[in-house]
C-alpha cells in the first residue's frame, strides 16, 4: 500500500512533465506558425502604408492595330508598348510580371515581317534586366514556354501556379509592378499580338507606392502557391488586403482627389479583407449616377461547372442583375460593347436581347448593345481583336483582367482596378476618366460596332 501511495505522486508528475511538454510543443508551433508570416513575405523593401506615396500620375495606355480605322480626338494617347518600355526605363530594383500568355517572339513563318517587332523589342529588354541589376520576377501557370525558360536562364525567378490543381481553372492576371512604384493593369498579355494586332486597353500608374504595395501582396500570394496543388490555410499577413471596397485607399490621381483599391478572382485567392472583382464591378455600377459604358470582348452570365463526371451549365446573377437594377429602377443609361468572333457564344445574344427587352413601352430606359467585329484570319492572329475588359461610369472606372463571363470569375485568377474620383466627371476636368470614356465613344461610334 505504501509503495501504491508513493508511485501515485510519481504517476501524477510524469502526466504533467508530458503535458507541460506538449503544451511547449504547442507554444513553439504557434510561434513556427505565426513566425511564417514574415518568412514567408519578404520584407517589402521598407515601404509601409505610413510611409508609402499617395500622390501618383495615371496614363492611360492602348495597342490600336495599324489595320483598324478609328478617328482620334486629340487626346494624348500613350501606345501599350511605350508604356511597357516606360515601366522597364523606370526599373532600378525589381520588375515583377504575371500574364497568362509568354508569346512575345512570333515563331510562326506565316507571320507577316515586323508584325512581332514590339513584342521581340519587350522581350529582349526584359533578357537585359540582368545587366542593368534589375531583379525579374515572373508568376505563370505556363510548364513548357520555351520565353519562361529563357528568361529563366538569364536570371530571372519564375514561380509555376498550378490552377488545375487549385482551382480548375486558368490564370487570367496581366499585370506588372516595378520597384514597387509603378504599375500596369490591364487586358494585354505578353503577346506579341497585344502589341500590334489586338485592340488593347489598360492603365500605367507612377510613383503609387501605396497602391503598387497592395497588388505586390497579389503578386505574394501567387508567388507563395509556387509547386503547391493546394491553397494553405494559414498565410503570410503579407499577403492580406491593405484597402478595399469599405476602405479604399485615399490619393491623388493625376492632382485630383480619388479613391483606388485592387480586386482579385476567383473566391479562393482572396485573402483577408480582399475584395472580389464581381464585387468591385458590383459598387461601380451602383454608385453610377447617369451612365455605365462597358466594353469586354465577351459576355455570358452563366457557369459551367462538373459535377461528378457530368458538364451543369448554371446561371451566374450577379453582373447580369446589378445592370438590369441600374437601368429599371435607376435611369442609368448602359451601352454595352461586345466583341463579335469565332468563340462567341451563341447565348450571349438571348441574353443581351433580353437586357434590350428590358427598356420597351418605358420612359427614361436606355440600354444599347453593339458588337465589335473586324476581320479574322484563319491562321488564328485574330487582327482587330477587341480584347479590352473595362468600364467607366460618371464617375468611376474599373480595369480587370477578365471578360464578363460567368465561369472565368468562378474559376480563373485574375485582378481589378477600381477607382472612383472625388468628384464627379463633369466637376473634374480632363481625368483618367474622360480618356477612358473617350476611347469607349471612339469605339463604340465606329463603322465595326454594329447593332444587334
Amino acid at each position: 500500500m505504501a509503495g501504491q501511495t508513493i508511485q501515485e505522486p510519481v504517476k501524477t508528475q510524469q502526466k504533467c512533465i508530458a503535458i507541460f511538454a506538449l503544451l511547449c510543443c504547442f507554444a513553439v508551433l504557434v510561434v513556427l506558425i505565426f513566425s511564417s508570416v514574415d518568412i514567408l513575405g519578404d520584407n517589402e523593401d521598407g515601404i509601409t502604408e505610413e510611409n508609402c506615396s499617395k500622390n501618383c500620375r495615371i496614363v492611360l495606355v492602348e495597342n490600336i492595330p495599324d489595320d483598324l480605322t478609328l478617328s482620334m480626338d486629340g487626346r494624348p494617347h500613350l501606345p501599350l508598348s511605350a508604356g511597357f518600355h516606360t515601366l522597364l526605363d523606370n526599373a532600378r530594383h525589381s520588375v515583377e510580371v504575371v500574364s497568362p500568355v509568354w508569346d512575345l517572339n512570333s515563331w510562326d513563318l506565316k507571320t507577316k515581317p515586323g508584325a512581332a517587332k514590339q513584342g521581340q523589342l519587350l522581350f529582349q529588354r526584359l533578357l537585359s534586366l540582368k545587366s542593368r541589376g534589375v531583379k525579374l520576377k515572373i508568376a505563370s501557370s505556363l510548364t513548357n514556354s520555351a520565353e519562361l525558360k529563357a528568361l529563366s536562364a538569364s536570371n530571372a525567378e519564375v514561380h509555376f501556379v498550378n490552377m488545375t490543381a487549385l482551382t480548375r481553372g486558368g490564370l487570367r492576371s496581366s499585370f506588372w509592378i516595378v520597384d514597387r512604384k509603378h504599375i500596369y493593369i490591364g487586358s494585354a498579355d505578353m503577346d506579341w499580338r497585344s502589341l500590334s494586332k489586338r485592340n488593347e486597353l489598360g492603365v500605367v500608374v507612377y510613383n503609387c507606392s501605396c497602391l503598387a504595395l497592395d497588388l505586390h501582396r497579389v503578386f505574394s500570394f501567387y508567388w507563395q502557391l509556387h509547386d503547391r496543388d493546394y491553397i494553405p490555410s494559414i498565410w503570410s499577413k503579407r499577403v492580406t488586403a491593405l484597402y478595399g471596397k469599405h476602405e479604399a485607399l485615399e490619393l491623388q490621381l493625376n492632382a485630383t482627389q480619388a479613391t483606388a483599391y485592387v480586386s482579385t478572382s476567383p473566391d479562393l485567392f482572396c485573402p483577408k479583407d480582399r475584395t472580389r472583382d464581381v464585387d468591385a464591378i458590383y459598387q461601380v455600377i451602383q454608385s453610377a449616377k447617369a451612365f455605365v459604358f462597358i466594353s469586354v470582348t465577351d459576355y455570358l452570365p452563366l457557369v459551367n461547372r462538373s459535377v461528378r463526371g457530368t458538364s451543369v451549365t448554371r446561371y451566374w446573377s450577379p453582373i447580369d442583375e446589378v445592370i438590369r437594377e441600374a437601368v429599371v429602377l435607376r435611369g442609368v443609361k448602359v451601352r454595352l460593347l461586345i466583341t463579335f468572333w469565332k468563340k462567341t457564344h451563341p447565348l450571349t445574344f438571348n441574353f443581351v436581347t433580353s437586357l434590350k427587352a428590358l427598356c420597351m413601352q418605358l420612359h427614361n430606359c436606355s440600354l444599347e448593345v453593339r458588337f465589335f467585329s473586324h476581320k479574322e484570319l484563319k491562321d488564328d492572329i485574330q487582327h482587330g481583336l477587341n480584347h479590352n475588359k473595362y468600364m467607366v461610369t460618371d464617375n468611376a472606372l474599373y480595369i480587370g483582367n477578365h471578360d464578363w463571363v460567368g465561369s472565368d470569375f468562378a474559376f480563373n485568377a485574375g485582378v481589378g482596378l477600381a477607382v472612383t474620383m472625388k468628384k464627379g466627371l463633369k466637376d473634374s476636368g480632363v481625368t483618367i476618366l474622360e480618356h477612358v470614356k473617350a476611347a469607349f465613344e471612339r469605339d463604340w461610334r465606329s463603322h465595326y460596332a454594329k447593332s444587334l
